[in-house]
């Protein structure tokens, strides 16, 4: 079936409820995964008949949130499209936008390390160098109000790579209204630089290309839903390899954070003095972080400020547990924290995605990407898993400071 903007129009996944809490109740009334990878049409893929090999749907995770003009909430969904056979011919493949098309790179399997099904590294000149087994592409997913039901998915309205700046993929958009216009971050992907991509919209479907607004590897930057002085806000996470040390003794861990910029167009950003939202020394549990959903202006915790989702991933294994954590901000100045959550808000739930086990490929990932104000209660959008679009609602009564 067809709806007008040519979208194909799906039944609801059945209701999942979340992993049984300490009295056996689970931790949220409404936790359920609505999007999965089963749910993806790859005829109607940007890649479709670029090449033979046979692709498919790695996960269809971290989706960004936002409001529709007709009160419908859109999920902007990454689909990790990837080789079912990578190796072949004693290479290992990954895909490559190229002039209009997709093609296939191979490398010497024997000069590659697959331990990490997303990734496999090559040997470089004493720097680390990546290649993925998938290219991500965004596709517009439709639900209801309370982000439960399925509308329809926007093949049509696709967002896939459109030059050499992405040419592996773009990654974990976010979305942000502010006074009326949609803008949205990419990650953009591409041996010339991992950067930050930007776009603009009047109604979160029809989105034009701003270019890049942040030139070196972040991963998460998260406009704030809301001008403060005059100027756009957005927390930023950039990336490296070298972190210098705090003194012994300090509150603060090393490495990366949730840092803050402002801008007078949303195009050109300035880096604010004051860091924003640092690891603490005393815990591993957030030793590595970054922004999740983009702030918004609300109360919480009998506070009013910019309440700010962010994730904190304990170190395990190779990918590491993440959870989502909480911050309320200052509504003037975004650089002073007026309350915090000690306490993760969301965990992994493998009641969830027990359903799913024949594709799991990760655990203990819970990344949260998106948030809307419903009142007595916030709708919160995660990719579980790598594999899953995961809603929330989380009751305000939820956020107690720690």
């Amino acid at each position: 079936m067809q709806d007008h903007r040519g979208a194909q129009r799906r039944d609801p996944p059945p209701e999942r409820h979340g992993a049984d809490g300490a009295d056996g109740a689970p931790p949220f009334p409404t936790d359920r995964l609505v999007v999965t990878p089963d749910m993806i049409d790859l005829a109607r893929s940007p890649l479709a008949r670029s090449f033979a090999a046979e692709t498919y749907v790695l996960g269809a995770f971290n989706p960004a949130l936002t409001v529709l003009p007709n009160g419908n909430l859109l999920l902007l969904v990454r689909v990790a499209e990837a080789l079912r056979e990578p190796v072949f011919d004693g290479q290992v493949h990954a895909i490559r936008w190229e002039a209009e098309t997709y093609v296939l790179d191979g490398w010497p399997l024997d000069l590659a390390d697959t331990a990490d099904p997303r990734k496999f590294m090559l040997p470089g000149g004493g720097w680390k160098i990546m290649a993925l087994t998938s290219l991500s592409w965004l596709l517009p997913v439709e639900v209801s109000p309370d982000g439960l039901e399925l509308v329809a998915i926007h093949y049509d309205r696709a967002i896939a790579p459109a030059g050499s700046w992405q040419c592996y993929g773009l990654e974990d958009a976010r979305i942000s209204r502010v006074d009326g216009r949609y803008w949205m971050t990419t990650c953009s992907v591409s041996p010339e630089r991992h950067s930050t991509t930007l776009y603009s919209s009047a109604d979160a479907f029809d989105w034009t290309f701003e270019g890049i607004v942040l030139d070196h590897q972040n991963k998460d930057m998260l406009i704030f839903e809301g001008l403060i002085g005059g100027k756009f806000w957005a927390q930023t996470r950039p990336l490296g390899d070298l972190y210098f040390a705090y003194p012994p003794g300090s509150e603060w861990r090393a490495g990366p954070a949730i840092q803050l910029a402002s801008s007078p167009d949303c195009r050109h950003w300035q880096p604010h003095l004051e860091p924003g939202i640092r690891p603490h020394a005393g815990t591993v549990a957030t030793a590595r972080m970054g922004g999740g959903a983009p702030p918004i202006l609300t109360e919480v915790a009998g506070r009013r400020g910019w309440l700010t989702l962010w994730h904190g991933v304990e170190p395990k294994e190779i990918v590491g547990i993440y959870r989502t954590y909480w911050s309320l901000l200052d509504p003037e100045d975004p650089a002073k924290v007026l309350a915090t959550g000690e306490a993760p808000l969301i965990e992994a739930n493998p009641a969830l995605t027990a359903p799913l086990e024949a594709l799991m490929y990760l655990r203990d990932v819970v990344f949260t990407t998106g948030i809307v104000d419903a009142g007595d209660h916030f709708i919160v959008a995660s990719g579980e898993a790598d594999l899953a679009c995961r809603i929330t609602h989380v009751p305000k009564a939820a956020f107690v400071a720690g």
